[in-house]
């Protein structure tokens, strides 16, 4: 199944407050994400692990997010980014936010409690999306990004005013 088919399907998986913490996920899901970590340095075997997961559970959160970490944490930025807006879409749905991230209000969900499990995943999600813009060159998207999570969580819980200070040395001649 293509990320695309898994798109379509991400409101079908299990609610994400279960999700995150593994609910619902089927136990060939589950073995096969295991099995996809303790392979992370066999690409095509990770990979391969990681598609059996997908089609075990499309749209669970936990195989979205493993998809993420495992591009990630190769280097595969672009691809990370797809899955990055692949959780975006359904982290908006799941708190009932419009679907681009740019017409989220601060009053749209409990976004300053830290222990609301869907608005916090809607934040580290969209801070994982600035980062990822930002290192693939699209400052000004990444920029944005940052704002509106700035905008969101005022009390930076989140740790947006990092990413924010990385913008804004941009451009200043390196020190070290």
């Amino acid at each position: 199944m293509s990320l695309r088919q898994v798109a379509a399907k991400m409101l079908e998986a299990p609610p994400l407050p279960d999700a995150l913490l593994g609910g619902g996920l089927p136990s060939a899901a589950y073995h096969h994400l295991c099995a996809a970590g303790a392979a992370y340095h066999l690409d095509a075997e990770a990979e391969r692990h990681l598609s059996l997961a997908q089609a075990a559970a499309p749209g669970h959160a936990a195989v979205l997010i493993a998809y993420y970490r495992y591009y990630f944490y190769k280097g595969r930025l672009a691809e990370a980014l797809h899955i990055a807006r692949l959780c975006l879409a359904k982290a908006a749905a799941e708190n009932n936010l419009p679907s681009d991230w740019r017409l989220v209000a601060a009053g749209d969900a409990a976004f300053g409690h830290y222990e609301a499990v869907l608005p916090r995943f809607f934040l580290f999600v969209l801070k994982g999306y600035a980062y990822l813009q930002m290192r693939l060159g699209n400052l000004e998207e990444g920029e944005a990004a940052v704002r509106k999570l700035l905008e969101l969580d005022p009390g930076d819980k989140i740790g947006a005013k990092v990413l924010l200070a990385v913008i804004q040395r941009r451009g200043e001649a390196d020190d070290d």
